[in-house]
């Protein structure tokens, strides 16, 4: 692709966005930023531009989308907008930022989608990568753009990219092509977004975009919207399955997790000695081995990987423990099933932190877990009133005017014996910039918490 002196329109600013422009500037390219927010909001951003970029700001404007060469799709946008849909008529082309990374990559591209769970399964094959003796980098909607990647790389031709991908990023690639595309799972997600669950498939699938019959797609059996695809797919299939033994794929045998492929069969670690709880992260597990065996790791390599892998920040995250009662972060489930997920991890009493920015999730699915495992829910943010409504009556319920004030009354309630767990089940844009803004003020209140009652303890002894 040819850069230099060509314009590039970039809509929405943030950490793709940025990215992208620095990457495009770099280049000589011309660069013209769009953002509905305001100089105030993005100051954070602007203020890390490394080139001349021109910026406007709290508007699109018709000619910036009809005069550019080309159009970087920043992941937050939709590309339904009516600005980006004449572009697009007019044969402005429009791509991904990971589309625009993936025109410059040199080596293979491992990309991992799904509804939940994406970003435990993405650091969990880097860091099984990095015990081995491949050039690797994880990026990608994990928080590292592809296309920094891109700038930063060392000139080899065999790097690994494993690369976090959502649907967003997906609706916008052409060419962008995996080696090999994992599809964890598909729960209702982003219906704030789509028209309908089959719209939000249609996005994901386009991970296996560009396949062909060299490449492999890694899918959950397990996974009732899933298992009709391979029979659809250019790529071999080598799937997943906590239930089912494969005759080719990742699965559990007698408590062990075995990958097999024809006569090629390893059993590599027990499920017991995996640090991550849970059946969601048994399938993560399951995923991370499955892409480690198709890009031919050790055996060995890839068992000590699995069993040393400490989990991502803000998935169900340990924060400290007091009087018997502990606290966890999984400001990551932004979304119904992500949450239910971390509620079957558990099996102390619960005081759950829910509420947020709805995504048009159905919350009255999750009564069951909440009548069984929750004493006591407190609500936050624009949902709070959505999510009563449609838990009343499943345990008591408050409200709380802030993540802080939600601590604090959970502090107070809270029992020998009781985990105080923040999973929100909402997107977290009503009161933060993002989930991982929210989880570090929860950890943060905690942490004040915590040393104001070690403080009250020592000053009573």
């Amino acid at each position: 692709m040819h850069l230099k002196n060509r314009h590039f329109l970039i809509v929405g600013l943030a950490r793709s966005g940025l990215a992208a422009a620095c990457f495009l500037m770099e280049r000589g390219a011309r660069v013209t930023i769009t953002d509905l927010k305001c100089r105030e909001q993005l100051l954070p951003w602007i203020e890390r531009l490394t080139g001349p970029a021109e910026l406007v700001l709290g508007e699109h404007r018709r000619q910036d989308f009809l005069g550019a060469d080309a159009i970087v799709l920043s992941p937050g946008v939709p590309a339904s907008i009516p600005l980006l849909r004449e572009a697009d008529e007019q044969g402005v082309p429009i791509v991904a930022e990971v589309e625009l990374a993936f025109r410059f990559l040199e080596g293979p591209v491992v990309g991992v989608t799904g509804s939940n769970g994406k970003t435990t399964t993405t650091s969990w094959i880097g860091h099984i990568l990095r015990g081995s003796d491949r050039d690797s980098v994880v990026a990608g909607n994990i928080g590292f753009p592809l296309i920094q990647a891109v700038s930063e790389q060392a000139p080899s031709r065999g790097r690994i990219h494993v690369v976090e991908l959502s649907s967003f990023q997906l609706e916008a690639i052409e060419r962008f092509h995996c080696r090999i595309a994992l599809l964890l799972n598909l729960t209702a997600d982003h219906l704030d977004r789509y028209d309908s669950f089959d719209d939000y498939f249609q996005a994901k699938q386009r991970i296996f975009l560009n396949q062909n019959e060299d490449d492999f797609a890694v899918l959950n059996l397990d996974d009732p919207a899933l298992s009709r695809l391979p029979d659809r797919l250019a790529a071999r299939t080598f799937p997943f399955s906590r239930t089912q033994q494969l005759e080719a794929g990742a699965f559990v045998r007698q408590g062990w997790i075995v990958c097999r492929d024809g006569s090629k069969e390893h059993s590599l670690i027990s499920v017991q000695e995996l640090p991550l709880k849970g059946e969601h992260n048994l399938e993560n597990a399951l995923a991370a081995a499955a892409a480690s065996f198709l890009l031919g790791l050790a055996p060995d390599v890839i068992r000590r990987g699995l069993a040393s892998f400490q989990g991502v920040e803000h998935r169900i995250e340990f924060c400290g423990s007091s009087q018997d009662v502990s606290f966890y972060n999984d400001s990551k489930a932004t979304n119904v099933d992500s949450a239910a997920k971390a509620l079957q991890a558990f099996d102390t009493p619960l005081i759950l932190i829910m509420g947020g920015l709805d995504k048009g999730g159905d919350f009255r699915s999750l009564r069951p877990l909440i009548q069984s495992r929750v004493r006591r829910l407190i609500l936050i943010g624009r949902a709070a009133s959505k999510i009563e409504s449609a838990l009343r009556g499943t345990a008591p319920i408050q409200r709380a005017d802030s993540l802080n004030q939600a601590v604090q009354s959970a502090v107070e309630q809270a029992c020998p014996g009781d985990t105080v767990l923040l999973s929100p089940a909402c997107a977290s844009f009503d009161q933060f910039e993002s989930f991982e803004q929210r989880g570090r003020v929860f950890k943060q209140e905690v942490r004040r918490r915590l040393e104001e009652e070690k403080k009250h303890a020592e000053e009573t002894l």
